[in-house]
């Protein structure tokens, strides 16, 4: 149970960081606690999501043993359903004025591509993800050089999720802000990690070892490369445009994926490890938080129990992710001229705002609920996975 527990802090934290993403202070309004936490949480929150919805994936298909027979058949029915609901869920979020920040429809798609995995062991899942974070960016540099704006016209022609948000199956696979091919290595590791005892203190001393190791090799290893061969140039995203304005428009809902600016793929940023750059540094590089951040809160809330104790409004923020992502997506919505809101209007404080109103909401609702709203209601939606035979 102390594990669940230590996977639902680690969820709470990409959560806020999330937040802090979407609400808190820009590049201009930097200098403060909330800048920090929103540099920091940068492309790197949503691939802890990432990497967390692989793990969950593995408490539905079978957490050390996978199952098999009538219960993997049911299993994978079950992630099937959910899949299918984060699509409908994810592209009605998308066709507000949030846009592509939007995550779910392409967790929906992370889902589908991961049921063929669900039988496999930690040591092959691992393989894969790192074999993935090695050769997927450069096979979807690649293919975006080859796909001319015509191309992606014509393929975008016959998509009807394309007509209906702007966010097409291409988007999902290739030339969005979260592509199955540059994201899938997060899901496959997060599998591989769920396929561990991550009680065991062999593994803990191999995940604190491996965790930022992969850090400074992607950050690292990226920062040095661009400061020898291009005198450190590293502060543009992908497209040309400016990390901050790219993600300025993103996090204000209108701002369309790098794709869609009409950018010219540059070489260059293969070297890259800027957020959402989908680099092999910067999968490398957001792997490593991920491993490092679910370690540090598993450990933490089985030897610490006081601070067990203390973390329980925020824990259970975690429990209902589902819920309160969506929650804070409506309620940035909500805000008094939000499409048009400019990006020092964002700040530590409206940030505050937002974390203290999840805590305190999914405090009150635990008293009560074992399951989120819309957990609830995407646990009975996979109900039917049972009647299976």
């Amino acid at each position: 149970m102390g594990r669940l527990v230590g996977v639902d802090l680690a969820r709470a934290l990409a959560v806020f960081g999330m937040f802090a993403v979407h609400v808190g202070p820009f590049e201009a309004a930097r200098g403060d606690v909330g800048g920090w936490f929103r540099t920091v949480s940068e492309g790197r929150a949503s691939a802890l999501f990432a990497t967390l919805a692989g793990f969950s994936l593995m408490l539905i298909a079978g957490r050390f043993e996978p199952k098999t027979g009538l219960t993997g058949r049911q299993a994978k029915a079950r992630i099937v359903i959910r899949a299918v609901i984060l699509l409908i869920v994810g592209t009605a979020l998308t066709m507000t004025n949030f846009g592509d920040a939007v995550i779910l429809n392409a967790y929906a798609v992370y889902f589908l591509l991961a049921l063929p995995l669900t039988r496999l062991r930690a040591r092959t899942l691992a393989i894969t993800a790192a074999v993935l974070a090695l050769v997927a960016p450069q096979v979807a540099f690649g293919l975006r050089t080859w796909l001319s704006e015509p191309v992606l016209h014509s393929i975008n022609a016959y998509d009807p999720l394309e007509r209906l948000s702007g966010v097409g199956v291409l988007d999902l696979l290739l030339t969005g802000f979260y592509p199955a091919i540059t994201w899938m290595p997060f899901v496959i590791a997060g599998m591989a990690l769920g396929r561990l005892d991550l009680a065991a203190g062999a593994v803990q001393r191999r995940l604190a070892v491996l965790g930022p190791a992969l850090i400074v090799l992607g950050y690292g290893t990226s920062w040095l490369a661009l400061k020898v061969l291009r005198g450190g140039v590293s502060d543009r995203m992908p497209d040309g445009m400016p990390a901050k304005d790219a993600m300025a428009d993103l996090a204000a809902g209108a701002g369309p994926p790098p794709a869609k600016w009409g950018f010219e793929p540059d070489a260059w940023s293969l070297l890259a490890a800027q957020p959402h750059s989908g680099s092999t540094f910067d999968v490398i590089g957001c792997l490593g938080v991920a491993i490092t951040v679910l370690l540090c809160a598993m450990v933490a809330m089985a030897r610490l129990p006081e601070l067990r104790r203390l973390a329980g409004p925020v824990i259970a923020v975690g429990t209902m992710s589902l819920t309160i992502y969506v929650a804070h997506i409506l309620a940035i919505l909500a805000l008094p001229g939000q499409s048009a809101t400019p990006p020092d209007a964002n700040s530590t404080g409206l940030l505050l705002g937002f974390v203290v109103g999840a805590v305190v909401f999914a405090a009150l609702w635990s008293r009560f609920f074992q399951r989120g709203p819309l957990e609830h209601l995407l646990n009975t939606a996979t109900r039917p996975a049972r009647r299976l035979r």
